[in-house]
């Protein structure tokens, strides 16, 4: 019994035409009728009844298709598993992170390599707009971004890595040392110190702004929180920070915002990817992160 007889077998029970089932598997008919004939002599009884209208299943056929469909699947699934071993030989992952955040990832590179040493693994860094796009046009498998604490990005899942609030934060120096918390209103009317457009704590920034009807002063831009400290620090304005940043850097002084703003870093991951690399790199990602 061969696996074409089996397959020649399901596709003329499923097309009801032995024309059709040969225009399925791209054969000719008489193959295909050659090949269901041995079949049925291998098996000592007629499993199919044909007329110049439609084909039936015999009672003996009717026995042998759940078998036949099983025997079909279980060699797709042995195909399948032999296709994930060769990929996670020889397999990619393309992964992409924020500026700024608490994930060992080159000790995950490394763990993972060491276990599919044929993999290749690229790591780029950019903002959280950008590697969300990626993310989402297959670009990138997974990622380390920043999204808003309601936000559920269309086609990912998320594993939360932090969830904190945004806290202003200014110099020892600075008029605004002696104020415990700050309204969104208040805080406009300094100059800020904050991350680029695209970036996770902008974007809650702006979007509590045009909520209110405000409009941030912008004085100064820095690629990374650690950055925007410093400048605060030297006097040059309010900086937006996460809360851990804000009340863990010497010589800054930090208030609680109302409203209340909160963001969240999350390891994300293309929610449908069809790479066996990709998803062990997540499974093993996932493992090593607990949220803060």
């Amino acid at each position: 019994m061969e696996l074409r007889q089996l397959e020649y077998f399901v596709a003329v029970v499923e097309e009801g035409s032995f024309t059709r089932a040969a225009q399925r598997e791209r054969v000719a008919q008489p193959a295909v009728s050659a090949q269901i004939q041995r079949l049925e002599r291998q098996v000592g009884q007629p499993l199919l009844t044909r007329s110049s209208r439609e084909v039936r299943l015999t009672q003996a056929g009717a026995a042998m298709l759940p078998h036949a469909r099983a025997a079909l699947a279980a060699v797709r699934d042995a195909r399948q598993a032999v296709d994930e071993v060769a990929n996670l030989v020889r397999g990619t992952v393309a992964i992409g992170t924020v500026t700024l955040h608490p994930v060992d990832v080159a000790h995950l590179m490394a763990d993972f390599h060491r276990a599919h040493p044929g993999v290749e693994i690229s790591l780029r860094t950019d903002n959280s707009d950008v590697l969300l796009a990626e993310l989402a046009d297959g670009r990138l498998d997974a990622a380390i971004v920043s999204i808003a604490v309601d936000e559920a990005p269309a086609d990912l899942d998320c594993a939360v890595i932090t969830d904190e609030s945004i806290e202003p934060a200014v110099a020892s120096s600075h008029p605004l040392r002696a104020r415990k918390t700050l309204s969104l209103s208040q805080l406009c009317e300094h100059p800020l110190i904050s991350l680029p457009v695209g970036t996770g704590l902008r974007s809650r920034l702006d979007a509590a702004c045009a909520a209110a009807g405000l409009r941030p002063r912008i004085a100064f831009e820095a690629s990374s929180p650690d950055e925007l400290a410093q400048l605060a620090r030297h006097g040059l304005g309010v900086a937006i920070l996460p809360r851990s940043m804000a009340r863990g850097t010497a010589g800054l002084h930090s208030m609680r915002l109302t409203p209340h703003l909160r963001g969240r870093l999350v390891w994300a991951w293309r929610r449908e990817t069809t790479s066996p690399a990709a998803r062990a790199f997540c499974t093993l990602a996932r493992r090593a992160i607990s949220p803060a």
